[in-house]
């Protein structure tokens, strides 16, 4: 449901004065935005790996209170008008007019990062008690205040597409962290009723014990996020590049469609797997078929005249528009297997409490993309997003490669 949000909003943008600029300014906006939520974003799975009784929710909810504080300083700082003009004008060059429905986009995400990670804090503590159904609801929330948040300033207020699509994301994900905090209180009252627990060959969890588990996954987070904006900047600076920029939102958004269910099994293979992964098999067979199956949905799309039914009727992009996006949009059809696949080896890494292989799975993936790019987009003269998309998924394949020697193993030993 969550993963509906890019292309309904992409579509309505699409819909508005100059949709070019204000789809190119939103796709940097949420570009920024997802990189400075980076330190909370894996929040979600630490709660569902550490919180098991009243000590481990009180510490790991204080922790996640400075975490927040961080990632809205961040923005903040990004903000600046000097930083914010050094970094939009010498580092990406976008279009003046670009940079300026950006700087109004990241104003009204302001509360993102903070929202974003107050949320996931408590939805992992959910999973982690069983309570998914209470997610999805949260879920409805959200997308029904995104929703409509962007059609009231679609028809009632001149504001550009781009501002009025950031405003509709921060309505959807206050509403869901007020939601979730309501959802989640029976649960955090039976946490702080619960004893200390002691399990046997595990030291009581610290507030550096926490920083220990969690700064690789914050890690992983930072440098799997920048390929968003780094992409960006490369696509800046390539061929078509304004066609680019307003292409790579509508494209990733239909690509995180069918990759959002590799993004939930994580957590569910996480609170699952059992904590000597005696359900491994049970779990590995499920995502074999998940991923079958939302690679094949994602062709179904991508390969037969439904890609004019998306791009054209529902995202409303121009002719000249979909036929940039369909070449990048076939590119991508491997990748919603991928991310399932990914998600699995992370889960077992996560369980086994072995968070530094995925760091280093994630730093080979950015690599991998910075590499391809520069080779296809710079060398060969590709066009922008299409060099975008098959350095992407070159990254995807060395990350998946190299994590899954380390989970296999872990797997072995764990027997």
């Amino acid at each position: 449901m969550m993963a509906s949000e890019g292309p309904f909003l992409a579509a309505l943008i699409a819909r508005m004065v100059d949709p070019e600029f204000n789809l190119a300014a939103y796709g940097v906006a949420f570009a920024f935005a997802i990189l400075i939520e980076s330190p909370v974003i894996m929040l979600m799975s630490a709660s569902t790996a550490l919180v098991e009784d009243s000590a481990t929710y009180r510490k790991l909810r204080n922790f996640m209170y400075g975490l927040n504080a961080l990632s809205t300083g961040l923005l903040l700082t990004i903000l600046f008008p000097p930083v914010y003009g050094w970094l939009m004008g010498a580092i990406l060059g976008l279009p003046e007019q670009v940079a300026d429905l950006t700087y109004g986009a990241l104003w009204l995400l302001l509360p993102w990062p903070l929202a974003i990670g107050y949320r996931r804090f408590l939805q992992g503590i959910l999973i982690r008690s069983g309570r998914t159904r209470l997610v999805a609801y949260g879920t409805v929330l959200r997308l029904a205040a995104m929703a409509v948040t962007g059609l009231v300033l679609y028809r009632q207020f001149a504001l550009p597409g781009a501002w009025a699509g950031a405003a509709a994301l921060s309505a959807g994900v206050g509403v869901e962290a007020i939601a979730a905090h309501f959802m989640a209180a029976s649960t955090v009252r039976e946490l702080n009723r619960q004893e200390t627990k002691s399990r046997a060959g595990r030291a009581p969890l610290g507030y550096w014990g926490i920083a220990r588990f969690y700064y690789p996954l914050a890690l992983t987070s930072l440098i799997g996020l920048t390929v968003q904006p780094m992409l960006t900047f490369f696509m800046g600076r390539s061929l078509s590049p304004i066609e680019s920029l307003a292409v790579f939102p509508v494209v990733h958004a239909l690509s995180f469609l069918f990759r959002s269910f590799g993004l939930s099994f994580q957590e569910a293979a996480l609170a699952l797997i059992g904590d000597d992964h005696e359900h491994f098999p049970e779990i590995a067979r499920f995502g074999l078929w998940l991923g079958l199956a939302t690679s094949a949905g994602m062709g179904l799309v991508a390969f037969t005249p439904l890609a004019s039914v998306w791009f054209s009727t529902v995202s409303g992009l121009t002719p000249e528009l979909t036929a940039f996006a369909l070449v990048p949009a076939r590119i991508l059809v491997p990748i919603p297997a991928l991310s399932v696949l990914l998600a699995l080896e992370r889960a077992i890494l996560i369980q086994a409490r072995k968070t530094h292989p995925i760091t280093m799975a994630t730093s080979i993936e950015v690599a991998s993309i910075a590499i391809l790019f520069v080779s296809l987009g710079w060398g060969l003269d590709f066009v922008g997003v299409t060099s975008a998309f098959l350095a992407f998924l070159g990254g995807r394949c060395a990350s998946v490669l190299y994590l899954g020697g380390v989970a296999a193993e872990t797997i072995r030993n764990s027997k």
